[in-house]
């Protein structure tokens, strides 16, 4: 869908995708498109931004314009049901985090909280289910429209330091974007929480006494418990030295963090020195 977006960029406005590289460069009209994901992961179905890497730099340009907003998107469960197993788990754990980040951010509000509280009790639900049982469509439905919801939230209140985090690990080291995120996730709901734990509680009391579920009882730390015990369910490793990460690179790692869009609305300020010290956490 990305691809299909940065397409559309070059097609009617010309250029190259570098061009795009932020929010409202398109002068001219795009083509209407309709997206059908196969997928319940990125909810680009619903946003407005096409995240194209770079062929030299592998940097991650984020390429933003209401008018590279699909018109329709069409939710089909069977369309998922042949996943890898991988697929499944790295996109449905990106999806939760999507859920998460936007909940806490900046710039969050009441109507990207309204998404991000409904793709939480959609994601954080199935994504177990969907890996014991594939043929499961009502929990693919489940993941499906959740990925869609967190999709909603992020055009309305973007991403956070989960996001930054990931995104050199997969430029420089080729970690699929899930794996990263699902390493740093627990990580930053943990630092997130020192000052923010109000925020993750208010979303976890959300679901709070369901099955399957965290107990707000359980504070912060539970809530990074849990996504950490999904993480593992979905066979992430859960530290950057086991992915042939040196330590003496966390440094530049956190270099390029800082300078990734998404660390600006992480409701917890990062800079180098903050994102140094989480990828030493989860090294």
């Amino acid at each position: 869908m990305d691809c299909a977006k940065g397409i559309n960029f070059l097609l009617t406005n010309g250029g190259r995708m570098q061009d795009y590289w932020g929010v409202g460069r398109a002068t001219k009209s795009m083509l209407p498109m309709i997206a059908v994901p196969t997928t319940a992961g990125t909810g680009s179905e619903s946003q407005s931004f096409a995240l194209i890497s770079d062929a030299e730099t592998h940097a991650k340009m984020a390429c933003g314009d209401k008018k590279a907003a699909c018109r329709v998107a069409l939710l089909d469960p069977r369309l998922t049901a042949t996943q890898p197993r991988s697929v499944t788990a790295f996109t449905g754990i990106d999806a939760l985090a999507h859920a998460l980040e936007t909940y806490v951010t900046k710039r969050r509000n009441p109507i990207s909280q309204v998404f991000s509280r409904e793709a939480w009790r959609l994601l954080a639900g199935n994504l177990e289910q969907v890996l014991e049982t594939p043929e499961d469509l009502e929990s693919r439905g489940a993941m499906q429209l959740g990925a869609c919801y967190a999709g909603l939230a992020i055009e309305n209140s973007m991403l956070g330091a989960t996001h930054a985090l990931a995104n050199p690990l997969t430029a420089g080291y080729g970690l699929v974007h899930g794996e990263a995120i699902g390493i740093m996730l627990p990580h930053v709901i943990r630092y997130n929480g020192e000052q923010f734990g109000d925020l993750y509680l208010e979303l976890v009391r959300s679901t709070s006494g369901l099955p399957g579920y965290p107990d707000a009882a359980d504070g912060v730390e539970g809530l990074a418990r849990f996504v950490a015990g999904l993480v593992e369910k979905c066979g992430i490793t859960a530290a950057i030295s086991e992915r042939g990460v040196p330590i003496d690179q966390i440094p530049r790692l956190a270099k390029d963090a800082a300078g990734q869009w998404t660390a600006t609305f992480n409701p917890r300020s990062v800079a180098e020195r903050e994102l140094a010290e989480l990828y030493r956490l989860a090294y």
